[in-house]
């Protein structure tokens, strides 16, 4: 088994990840990244990203985050892709007193055939948006599929959208589309909405949003970008096909906070609870992005966790906070 330590482990190379690690680097602490995949996180698949500063224009989620990467290698960051870890073992006494060395504190992380010993954890392992899991789904995400409007809604302006849901997020993201797209359709499964009545009454007195009630979606199709959806009506059977420009999928959001799900605390949905220094309730541990409650989850609000975790995981290891 190969045996690692270092001062610093950051879990996820997405863009929290990978903002940890350029502030990782500034404050010349020994650390390490991994991934259990590439290193990009979800937002590679994002087709097109115009609200991050500093790039005039559309730049698509994979090159913004082989834009990070490359800034990454100028610091010489120690990242190791497609690396899992399945397990943590927290210190038997977790100690976080000024004046007593955080170093006592060793997390014990495992892996397959990998053996990590830290100081100190920042979990980015991002949040996986629940999928439907039908036909055509998987070739168009990023192609017309997307799970973010705040991301690519103004990418179908006087164009036809379709949102898949009926929750708050649903209708939220619907009743932002509007600002964009000539006609929003909700397709809902059920024929009333989960949403809060305040947003129901704001749909339904929307003259640009449509309504497709008791439906499911049955398949996806296109060339090289999603042009029609396959619905099917679940009381009566019948199957019809929606031509569509682009659709938003809010069926339910993930954390991906399993590794820690018994060391620290989680709110009801599982997104993991951090304070303004973004430390968790297990000292030595914090959590940076869509992992953890928070109010936004964007590239730019997950980098910038980033910087703030590892800024404060330098002052935990150096006994100021």
């Amino acid at each position: 088994m190969e045996k690692l330590k270092t001062e610093l482990l950051i879990i996820g190379a997405g863009p929290a990840g990978l903002g940890a690690a350029i502030y990782a680097a500034r404050s010349a602490l020994d650390f390490l990244v991994v991934d259990k995949f590439l290193a990009g996180g979800q937002i590679v698949t994002t087709e097109f990203i115009e609200n991050y500063p500093g790039f005039r224009g559309n730049i698509s989620g994979y090159d913004l985050m082989q834009n990070i990467i490359e800034h990454c290698k100028d610091f010489n960051i120690n990242l190791r892709e497609n690396t899992v870890i399945n397990k943590i073992q927290p210190p038997k006494q977790n100690i976080n007193k000024i004046g007593k060395s955080n170093l006592e504190n060793i997390f014990k992380c495992f892996g397959d055939e990998l053996e990590i010993t830290a100081n100190s954890i920042i979990i980015a392992t991002g949040a996986s948006p629940k999928r439907l899991f039908v036909e055509g789904e998987n070739e168009f995400i990023g192609k017309g599929i997307s799970f973010c409007a705040t991301c690519d809604g103004a990418l179908y302006n006087d164009k036809e959208v379709m949102v898949i849901g009926g929750g708050n997020t649903a209708i939220q993201e619907a009743l932002f589309l509007v600002k964009f797209a000539k006609t929003v359709y909700i397709v809902h499964r059920r024929n009333q909405l989960r949403a809060v009545k305040s947003l129901q009454l704001k749909a339904f007195s929307n003259p640009k949003i449509k309504f497709i009630w008791d439906s499911v979606v049955e398949k996806f199709d296109g060339s090289t970008h999603v042009e029609e959806v396959t619905l099917k009506n679940i009381k009566t059977n019948k199957i019809t096909v929606k031509k569509i420009d682009g659709v938003f999928e809010y069926i339910g959001i993930k954390p991906n906070s399993e590794l820690v799900k018994d060391i620290v605390d989680l709110d009801e949905q599982g997104f993991i609870l951090t304070n303004k220094n973004l430390r968790t309730s297990m000292a030595g541990i914090f959590a940076a992005g869509d992992v953890r409650d928070t109010v936004l989850r964007q590239v730019i609000t997950a980098v910038a966790d980033g910087a703030v975790a590892a800024t404060s995981a330098d002052k935990y290891l150096n006994n100021l906070l």
